[in-house]
């Protein structure tokens, strides 16, 4: 295994995580120097995802890490999860990416909302990596404003038509089960759980991406596909399930990137004091120091910021608005560092030789995704103020509809 490249300026190991914690923390760690950092440079060149790893993520309990032990799963709890996130992203922001959409966007919402069939059905398979899910809720021209959404679901007997489309699906080519949300004719939102196969369907990859190319991106196209009402998640309605998949899958972010932030921040540093300008490696020069010093600070703030969530969620406390605040704050200082850091590598930076640009290039999808950033600075800026900034906007929105109908 390479150098250990943690970041803990602040004592968090000895003081804050507990065995359980650092155990998950540091098996997951090993898998990735081990087994990922060899091949993803490859993967993103080609734009491939490394499907022969999902046997071994399942191995090692990384999808739907959180839920409970009764359907196959690990069992962790917040923190725990967390840090899992963080090493996967140390290796791709695409593997954490697939992990986080198998488990909190598709398995915990039928664990959360779904029957006990569908639970017994779906779950323990896909914590074994028999079964890939996807999580169909962004549309072509519905992305920051779901509410808007145009696929519709109509009631047929014993069960309902979907007619639609969704963009930018993560894990949709390669999945066997996608949980799209639908408009009924009585106007609410469901779930669906749609089987690779059914009759209408189609899932075709995305390609010619700059960012996430060692992650499947797909469309996801619905015409006239038919689903039995028992594929239909039956405890939620509304756009509270979608919204409330987000915050779960928001959550691992906020720790992802800070794997993300760790790696470009790491790589930065050894580079500095090997790379000799005249005469002194440049990392005995004030204006790199002062880079260094500003870029572990802000990642120990992340770590902070990210620990403390976790807390609050471990004691069922975490709001919507404090993972927005850490999705959108970790986000944009991971983007931050690993711009500064591919600046002191110079033109060494932008080669596959390093790791840097890659998470700086995948940074910029997650800095999009999951809400985007200034979704999130508006949901907070409703906390504070009381009033909502998209107030006009969702009128708008909610005229135009009236108009089409």
């Amino acid at each position: 295994m390479s150098q250990f490249r943690g970041l803990d300026l602040y004592d968090l190991d000895a003081t804050h995580f507990s065995e359980e914690e650092l155990s998950v923390r540091d098996a997951v760690r090993a898998w990735v120097e081990e087994r990922v950092k060899p091949i993803i440079e490859d993967h993103f060149e080609a734009h491939t995802f490394p499907t022969e790893l999902i046997p071994e993520m399942a191995e090692l309990g990384m999808l739907g890490a959180n839920l409970p032990t009764d359907y196959g799963c690990a069992g962790l709890k917040a923190v725990a999860y967390g840090l899992l996130m963080q090493e996967l992203e140390r290796g791709d922001s695409g593997l954490r990416s697939f992990a986080s959409v198998q488990g909190a966007l598709v398995m915990w919402p039928i664990f959360a909302y779904g029957s006990e069939e569908q639970k017994e059905r779906y779950l323990p398979a896909m914590a074994q990596g028999e079964l890939i899910g996807c999580f169909g809720l962004t549309e072509p021209d519905f992305g920051s404003n779901p509410a808007g959404m145009q696929t519709k679901a109509e009631r047929r007997e014993g069960g309902w038509v979907l007619n639609g489309a969704k963009m930018w699906i993560t894990n949709g080519t390669i999945a066997d089960v996608a949980l799209v949300w639908a408009r009924c004719d009585d106007g609410k939102v469901r779930g669906f759980l749609v089987e690779k196969g059914s009759e209408g369907f189609s899932a075709p990859e995305q390609k010619r991406k700059m960012s996430l190319r060692a992650s499947v991106t797909s469309e996801l196209v619905l015409r006239d596909v038919f689903v039995p009402d028992e594929r239909v998640l039956p405890g939620v309605e509304g756009m509270k399930g979608p919204l409330s998949c987000l915050t779960q899958a928001r959550y691992g972010i906020a720790w992802g990137v800070l794997g993300s932030a760790m790696e470009c921040f790491h790589t930065a540093l050894e580079y500095a004091k090997t790379r000799v300008q005249f005469s002194l490696p440049i990392a005995a020069y004030q204006l790199i120091q002062e880079k260094l010093a500003d870029m572990a600070t802000e990642i120990t703030k992340g770590q902070l910021l990210a620990l403390q969530l976790g807390r609050l969620k471990e004691q069922g406390r975490a709001t919507f608005q404090q993972v927005s605040l850490a999705k959108r704050n970790n986000v944009a200082m991971a983007l931050e560092v690993a711009r500064t850091s591919r600046a002191i590598l110079g033109a060494s930076g932008i080669t596959l030789e390093y790791p840097i640009m890659r998470h700086m290039l995948n940074l910029e999808s997650v800095y999009t995704y999951e809400g985007t950033h200034e979704i999130h600075t508006l949901i907070l800026g409703e906390w504070l103020t009381g009033i909502p900034g998209y107030d006009l906007y969702a009128e708008g929105m909610k005229a135009a509809r009236e108009r089409e109908s």
